[in-house]
């Protein structure tokens, strides 16, 4: 499967990220499934830690499964405070997808 960034994986991927409202967040599983790949969460990732610099594409929305940030160091710090900045409430590194989670 092509994941680069023109593929039509990736451009489904990028619009849907885009249409996660602020205040709210999904899951990389969830992104792949809606986009049309389930089972490719692990692609979803790579794409949005592929993103150029300056993107305004929303990738702090996206979580684990379970809620949880998924990266580390200086970068969860960002993606904590847009979080936070946007109302989700994060608490232990942990988004509660019962009461932040999007659903389309």
């Amino acid at each position: 499967m092509r994941t680069d960034s023109n593929s039509e994986f990736a451009r489904a991927v990028y619009q849907l990220v885009a249409s996660v409202p602020p205040g709210k967040v999904s899951s990389y599983g969830q992104i792949a499934r809606l986009a049309g790949f389930p089972r490719h969460a692990r692609f979803v990732g790579r794409l949005l830690s592929q993103l150029p610099p300056g993107s305004s594409l929303p990738w702090w929305r996206i979580l684990r499964g379970n809620g949880e940030i998924a990266v580390a160091g200086e970068t969860a710090a960002r993606q904590q405070q847009h979080l936070m900045d946007e109302g989700v409430s994060v608490i232990g590194g942990r988004v509660s997808l019962s009461r932040f989670g999007w659903q389309p």
